[in-house]
């Protein structure tokens, strides 16, 4: 399949350690790719570069097999985009920012802008000044996507919203992407990237630390236990099988072990003959397996 996005080589120094280097990323056309890191990490100076607001020092950024900064006017017209700071021009309400943007685009026909409207519940008619963070973050998406893009960036984009306004907001860009849209969507919040994502990169001090398949995730050969036993000499005897700990917790009286996923049952047939407290699935999830890459990549840097 076709890259919609290729960043190779990326790389903005401003001194201290502070910016990206050496980034390297591709998104296929159709994908759904997260973005991952702390506050400072990268996230937003990478997404700056793919829409042309930044030179970078470095390496390149190219959509749709364009140049992101020499072409970035041409790609506007195939990319929706919601920052992570919103910043609206001096217009009074949200219809007249939205009517704004859609004379730019050279858009006519606003029923899909309006059918975006009637999702996220807005209220156009609010006063562009005195909107929420939500609001913000509602008026420019439906901003981002009435003009029907094929490719969306999103910064961070449902930071400060409410539950409920999270889920309704994730469901419109899960919806965007079952149309074929490609989507790349920055974020610090885990759960939010292994429901939605078919690909994860982390960044870390500016250098991107992993890139992962979700399906790597979900459908590990292994699967893990935490046992704990009401008696203590049960404990110390479940210690002498044949199984493999990962953890040890011999204050409660609790192990975890780890075994091929399918072979539960001889774990059940041996627990049978002890008295046992609780036993619990540890399910393995992205902030395990990124805090897990992020140790081992700190870990070679001290040894370096």
């Amino acid at each position: 399949m076709k890259d919609a996005i290729r960043i190779e080589s990326l790389t903005k120094d401003y001194g201290g350690g502070r910016g990206i280097f050496d980034v390297n990323l591709t998104v296929e056309a159709g994908e759904m790719f997260g973005f991952m890191g702390t506050n400072g990490a990268g996230k937003t100076t990478t997404i700056r570069h793919m829409m042309g607001f930044l030179k970078p020092d470095r390496g390149s950024v190219t959509i749709k097999g364009m140049d992101a900064r020499q072409q970035a006017s041409e790609l506007k017209k195939y990319i929706g985009y919601v920052p992570g700071e919103i910043a609206f021009p001096d217009l009074p309400t949200g219809i007249d920012f939205l009517k704004s943007q859609a004379e730019l685009l050279g858009l006519k026909d606003m029923t899909y802008a309006n059918e975006l409207i009637q999702k996220l519940h807005l209220d156009p008619s609010a006063n562009l000044r005195r909107m929420s963070k939500g609001m913000k973050q509602k008026t420019a998406l439906v901003a981002a996507l009435m003009a029907d893009p094929q490719i969306i960036i999103l910064d961070e984009p449902t930071t400060g919203l409410d539950p409920l306004m999270r889920a309704a907001f994730m469901d419109i860009v899960a919806d965007e992407h079952k149309r074929g849209k490609t989507v790349f969507m920055s974020s610090h919040m885990f759960e939010e990237m292994e429901s939605s994502c078919g690909r994860v990169a982390q960044i870390d001090r500016g250098r991107i630390v992993d890139v992962v398949q979700m399906s790597q995730i979900k459908c590990r050969p292994d699967a893990e236990y935490k046992v704990e036993f009401n008696k203590r000499s049960d404990y110390r005897d479940f210690l002498t099988k044949n199984f493999i700990i990962v953890r040890n917790q011999p204050q409660y009286s609790q192990v975890t072990v780890s075994i091929p996923r399918g072979d539960a049952k001889e774990l059940l047939n041996v627990l049978a003959d002890y008295d046992v407290k609780f036993l619990s699935e540890v399910p393995y999830t992205l902030e395990r397996y990124f805090k897990e890459r992020l140790a081992s990549s700190h870990t070679k840097e001290n040894e370096i």
